[in-house]
């Protein structure tokens, strides 16, 4: 199994999985309006590997047999405030 990642213009660090190099047949109209312009970040196989960086394997492999695709939004940005603050109740 192959998948075909894009990256978006809009929004920094989502990146968008397919099955088909520019198939977003099976990607909602209001996804593609808001993810705007697919960038080509990269085709990989999925077959054969253990991890992928930033995604679930066995997620993304689901995703893209039952909807079609799989959106891969960042990470939460961290609350350096709230992490000293409970370093600072523990001692």
């Amino acid at each position: 199994m192959f998948c075909v990642i894009y990256r978006s213009t809009r929004r920094d660090q989502t990146y968008l999985y397919v099955e088909k190099r520019d198939d977003f047949s099976r990607v909602p109209e209001t996804l593609m309006q808001s993810f705007g312009q697919p960038q080509l970040a990269m085709i990989l196989p999925l077959d054969g590997r253990k991890k992928l960086v930033g995604a679930d394997l066995e997620k993304v492999k689901e995703a893209l047999t039952t909807q079609g695709y799989y959106l891969q939004l960042p990470p939460p940005p961290e609350n350096l405030l709230k992490q000293h603050l409970a370093d600072n109740d523990k001692q």
